[in-house]
């Protein structure tokens, strides 16, 4: 369903990655490894619509996504190092500020239970500019609880989380796979998901 071929990124001089090529279909996982500068993030932006490439082509259901983004990003969730949250809005309010803008219905419970899943319990109707970094991240992970966008694009989704917040991600993109849903992600953490998974190392 994602088809990336002959990817290339260029940042001013440097070439970050060339002929980058990868399928992801439904029920698989893709962990895009890599050190420090090695392009990981920006290969997730590329792939999800945000930069173009140097060079190459992603597709979305055999279509570019050029031609498909409007579609493409209905079935799309990314979550990268901006955790796109508002400030002076609750960790609650920012979930239903997220179904409102992609037309989804706001299910309260269901956003309440997520939050607290993640160790946020007493914390959901405060203003997200007084939580920790770890705290904020929290909140915009309970988003993989209430999203059924097929593709999820996950750049470092266990960072500033303890062993048992991990643990419940992990066991979220599993879900999320055995269901036929698509997972493309970065983590230095190791990895313990269930599935059908893979590894893309860049810079190798």
């Amino acid at each position: 369903m994602l088809s990336v071929s002959d990817l290339s990124c260029v940042r001013g001089d440097q070439t970050l990655f060339s002929g980058v090529n990868f399928d992801l279909n439904a029920g698989q996982w893709l962990h895009l490894e890599g050190g420090n500068g090695s392009g990981k993030t920006s290969l997730l932006r590329i792939v999800s619509g945000f930069t173009p490439p140097a060079q190459g082509q992603v597709r979305w259901r055999g279509q570019p996504l050029a031609q498909a983004a409007e579609a493409f990003h209905a079935e799309l969730l990314y979550l990268g190092h901006a955790l796109a949250l508002k400030e002076e809005l609750s960790a609650l309010e920012n979930l239903q500020a997220d179904a409102a803008i992609a037309g989804r219905s706001f299910e309260h419970s269901k956003a309440v239970s997520a939050l607290q899943r993640l160790g946020l319990r007493g914390r959901t109707r405060l203003p997200v500019r007084v939580l920790s970094q770890g705290q904020k991240r929290r909140v915009a992970l309970a988003r993989l609880f209430l999203q059924s966008a097929p593709l999820w694009v996950l750049d470092e989704p266990f960072v500033a989380l303890d062993a048992q917040a991990q643990d419940l991600v992990a066991q979220a993109i599993s879900e999320h796979v055995s269901q036929g849903g698509m997972a493309l992600l970065t983590s230095h953490q190791p990895l313990l998901l269930r599935g059908l998974g893979a590894s893309l190392r860049l810079g190798a």
